[in-house]
């Protein structure tokens, strides 16, 4: 494996996804750390415009141009998906929009591609009590055709990070997202007591606040090994329904209904996703990168992004929320 040896040096970045929740931290944090950064995507405040899924297009809207970093955090989410259909976008960005993105990166002379990809490429359901590392199998067959689609998908992504000549591949394997921009959402649920959990009896998943999860990216930019994985985690894995109970106890809002989880069923993905218990270590990352979650738990997390918002809305300014160590159980 060869490694980053131009460490201090400031990069040239096109970032695809970077009108998205991640993306505009990513901006944010890269451009702080002295990155100069070109958004890559579909609107209208992109620097160059084009869709990853019409590969001509994407090679002609990058000729010219020379990057020698390209990070890849597209999805086609706009909500939270429920069924699995919502993810069929997001699966083609993995695959499709993957293979020519790296194709782009080529032909624009970058050395190094680093991948947005997800700790569940570890695979849905119950996975024991044991933190899951990066040398645990990543896209195991998915136990129904549905849970393979993405699955194949998350499989692929990394496969083409890693494999193409030429191109340092550096994964990321987030946990959750919350924080500003991501948690936004929920508030008016919430609110309105329209969003449905059941109980969590004992299962947990890992979570990441959204600036924590900028920030290592930066560090995997400028530090990460080529053809290794990272998981990117706190060190708190909860429940989602315990995360959703944090949300509502940190914003003052109602809490929600409980409901048992067969009848989260119609919503497949939704069902699977609460169905799953996954426990992740950190331990690469916080030796290899030099990261650790600025917030350890939902908890601190969500303190700070109330302490951000304003004092009359109840809802997250996005963006405003800054990486700084907050007490445990402080509120706005």
């Amino acid at each position: 494996m060869t490694t980053n040896h131009s460490v201090h040096s400031k990069r040239s970045v096109l970032l695809a996804g970077a009108s998205g929740v991640l993306g505009r931290h990513l901006t944010h944090a890269l451009t702080e750390a002295g990155h100069q950064v070109t958004g890559l995507g579909r609107g209208p405040r992109s620097g160059i415009r084009a869709d990853l899924l019409d590969r001509d297009a994407l090679l002609r809207a990058v000729d010219g141009h020379r990057f020698d970093t390209v990070i890849h955090a597209a999805t086609a989410l706009r909500k939270a998906p429920v069924r699995h259909r919502d993810m069929r976008a997001t699966d083609a960005l993995r695959t499709e929009g993957t293979a020519h993105l790296v194709e782009a990166a080529l032909n624009v002379g970058a050395r190094r591609f680093v991948t947005e990809s997800m700790v569940f490429g570890y695979g849905y359901g119950d996975h024991g009590d044991r933190p899951v590392t990066e040398d645990d199998p990543f896209g195991p067959p998915g136990s129904s055709p549905e849970l393979e689609r993405h699955i194949a998908a998350m499989r692929t992504k990394e496969q083409l990070t890693f494999e193409t000549k030429g191109l340092e591949g550096v994964v990321l394997r987030f946990g959750l997202f919350y924080g500003p921009g991501g948690t936004d959402a929920l508030l008016p649920l919430l609110r309105k007591r329209q969003l449905p959990v059941p109980e969590d009896r004992g299962r947990v998943l890992p979570w990441v606040e959204l600036t924590d999860a900028a920030r290592a990216v930066v560090a995997a930019v400028e530090r990460g090994r080529a053809g290794e994985a990272y998981n990117i985690a706190d060190r708190t894995p909860l429940g989602f329904r315990a995360h959703v109970l944090c949300v509502a106890e940190e914003f003052g809002l109602p809490k929600p209904m409980t409901v048992p989880l067969w009848l989260m069923r119609p919503m497949a993905y939704a069902h699977t996703m609460m169905s799953t218990t996954l426990r992740v270590s950190t331990a690469k990352a916080e030796q290899e990168l030099g990261w650790t979650a600025t917030y350890p738990s939902s908890r601190e997390g969500l303190a700070a992004l109330r302490a951000a918002s304003p004092a009359d809305s109840g809802v997250p300014a996005t963006g405003r929320a800054r990486s700084r160590p907050v007490r445990r159980g402080r509120s706005g």
